[in-house]
């Protein structure tokens, strides 16, 4: 008879125990133990021969190099996200929120990749073939090569993938799908563990590209064990607001190209469209001759981005004034203020900050800090920022203006937008020559910056 186990998991490590924990012993998360139940079954090693492949260990030196060869889809802003195109053999991980568009996406690259004469095998474990071919009648995805299966069974799943023998898979979604020797509920750690193995066990061997679609915690991280995303070789974040029309895709892990890559979608009624200028999307709706709005030259990526950025200070009612941010990290805003209290002579102690990226990106990188405090100074003071102004720096402690790297790209991203002018740290402008077109002020403090932007 099989043993029948009781344990306790970890759903964001996976640390296991035999007892239930308040605390997980391995990433100190609270309440995160859930309790397994597992039936331990003898297999004939199926799995351990699907590995075995025989090979003997050689030297570094002796290995052929080269590029990866990728598979190109229709979609540039795909390719760039993935770095170029689809990796046979990689297994990519897509998480995003309930009705984001991630099988809209997927879909519509399935079909482009089908249009290729590829053979794709889409199964889907939340809809039925008649519901997948509905969505594909109206987003245009019929394609004679694309093979539909409505499937959870591991067993089954392995079947149609050899009988169909595919070249780009796809799996919506991985919590569906259950392995019949676990005897766990589909979704649960154990279940997501081993089919995830077991897919990845299948891309690099048989070299068939993967994708796999991950449900999200109402936190935003994907759910299961964070082991998954150290098994793949592409996570991605599909993002957005559900009553926008605007979607980013973002990598935060690509073992084949950058990290932190982004792409950007329409959502329409034919199914998601490139928007393949975004700075000029995100200026579009921007205030000119306004106090408390610069523009900001950020990095995505290898992609420059110019992003509004606005800020509100006001008079507070409360004994302790109220610092907020959308976009920005909320200790990044508190140093800028504290430097522009110090450094600068502003008193801002009785006063409510707010400070938001306009679009809805997010914006992580330090180059961003000169652009929030000219937008907190310019609210303060009342005073209107120049409308063909772009303004990126680091700011330090002392009221320095620091180097950011890239800083010619993002100059010429301006340039080409018909911006004016670009206030940036002066040691950025060394290695390389500015365009004509466009006049460029070096700044080595905040108060240089301030005067220059706000006269």
């Amino acid at each position: 008879m099989a043993k029948i186990k009781s344990k306790f998991v970890c759903t964001d490590c996976g640390t296991e125990s035999p007892k239930w924990l308040g605390k997980c012993p391995g990433c100190h998360a609270w309440n995160t133990m859930v309790e397994e139940k597992e039936t331990v079954v003898k297999t004939q090693g199926v799995g351990l021969r699907m590995v075995h492949t025989k090979e003997k260990p050689q030297s570094i030196i002796h290995i052929e190099s080269g590029q990866e060869p990728r598979i190109e889809t229709k979609m540039q802003e795909l390719n760039r996200v993935l770095g170029g195109g689809v990796v046979p053999g990689s297994l990519i991980l897509v998480g995003g929120d309930p009705g984001i568009g991630k099988s809209t996406l997927l879909l519509q690259t399935s079909h482009a990749m089908a249009a290729k004469g590829l053979k794709v095998l889409y199964i889907s474990g939340e809809e039925s073939v008649r519901q997948t071919r509905l969505r594909a009648d109206r987003l245009g995805a019929l394609t004679e090569m694309l093979f539909v299966l409505c499937e959870t069974n591991m067993d089954h799943i392995n079947d149609a993938i050899e009988s169909i023998e595919p070249d780009f898979l796809v799996i919506d979604s991985i919590q569906t799908v259950y392995d019949p020797n676990v005897q766990s509920a589909p979704g649960s750690v154990a279940q997501v563990r081993e089919c995830t193995a077991h897919f990845m066990r299948v891309a690099k061997i048989k070299g068939i590209a993967t994708v796999l679609v991950g449900h999200v915690t109402k936190e935003g991280a994907i759910a299961g064990p964070r082991l998954l995303e150290h098994m793949v070789d592409c996570v991605l974040y599909f993002e957005g607001e559900r009553h926008h029309t605007y979607r980013l895709l973002r990598a935060v892990k690509n073992r084949f190209g950058s990290t932190n890559e982004i792409g950007i979608f329409e959502m329409g009624e034919e199914g998601l469209r490139e928007v393949s200028n975004p700075s000029e999307l995100f200026l579009s709706e921007r205030p000119l001759g306004v106090s408390g709005s610069t523009v900001v030259a950020s990095m995505e990526g290898t992609r420059p981005v110019l992003v509004e950025l606005q800020a509100l200070v006001a008079t507070t009612n409360f004994p302790s004034p109220r610092r907020m941010s959308t976009g920005i990290d909320h200790n990044r805003m508190a140093l800028i203020i504290a430097v522009l209290e110090k450094r600068i002579g502003m008193f801002l102690q009785t006063q409510d900050a707010y400070l938001n990226v306009a679009g809805g990106v997010k914006l992580d990188e330090p180059a961003v800090d000169l652009a929030a405090a000219v937008s907190l100074a310019s609210s303060f003071r009342d005073a209107p920022t120049k409308p063909y102004d772009v303004i990126f720096g680091e700011i330090g402690l002392t009221g320095e203006v620091r180097a950011v790297s890239r800083a010619e790209q993002r100059v010429k991203e301006a340039e080409k937008l018909g911006f004016k002018r670009v206030i940036m740290p002066e040691k950025s402008l060394k290695g390389w020559k500015p365009p004509e077109s466009i006049e460029i002020i070096g700044v080595n403090t905040v108060a240089e910056a301030l005067k220059a932007a706000l006269g």
